[in-house]
């Protein structure tokens, strides 16, 4: 590898500190040990890991805003608890299996991040899966374990729009948001 190139990835390093920073806490977490030794071993291999496998830039104008971003982990918190133990009264309820279904939700963004996020959250929550996205138009197919008791296919789309809402407030930028309020008064 020429010096070139090897001086074009070392420069990334400056501009990935946010993933050197939560490469190394994982590391750190990993070990289970808080020392200045697992720190300092946590940033070089996470420096290899941005130098030697770069990942492709994800165009974004996102912005974390911290109070709706608490409240989005609060949000996905409940959510998990309760969804927890609706799914665990289906499996061991008597009486017939529930009936699943497959829905098509169009998201009103865009943007790489927001439909990430969104699809990440909804797949953590039991009793539902995105089982594939669509990049180029915004959807997502999502598996929903008990389609009549989530309220049908209309209250699953809702509520996933409610949640990339959610996401946009916490994760958008100025422009997202803008584009969002104009795709919400075309409804």
């Amino acid at each position: 590898m020429s010096p070139e190139r090897w001086h074009r990835r070392l420069r990334r390093l400056t501009a990935h500190w946010p993933t050197l920073a939560v490469l190394a806490g994982v590391w750190v977490m990993l070990w289970g040990d808080l020392s200045w030794a697992n720190v300092i071993g946590g940033l070089v291999v996470a420096a290899l890991a941005v130098v030697l496998f770069p990942l492709p830039p994800v165009a974004s104008s996102g912005t974390l805003r911290p109070w709706p971003f608490l409240r989005l982990v609060a949000y996905f918190v409940v959510e998990v608890f309760v969804a927890s133990f609706q799914v665990a009264w289906l499996a061991l309820r008597p009486g017939p299996a529930p009936r699943g279904g497959v829905v098509a939700v169009r998201l009103r963004n865009p943007d790489d991040l927001v439909l990430t996020v969104t699809a990440e959250i909804t797949s953590l929550v039991p009793g539902s899966v995105v089982i594939e996205a669509q990049r180029r138009s915004g959807a997502l197919f999502l598996h929903v374990l008990d389609l009549e008791g989530a309220g049908g296919a209309e209250r699953v789309r809702q509520q996933t729009l409610e949640l990339e809402e959610r996401v946009l407030r916490a994760l958008g930028g100025a422009t997202l948001l803008a584009h969002a309020d104009r795709t919400r008064g075309e409804d």
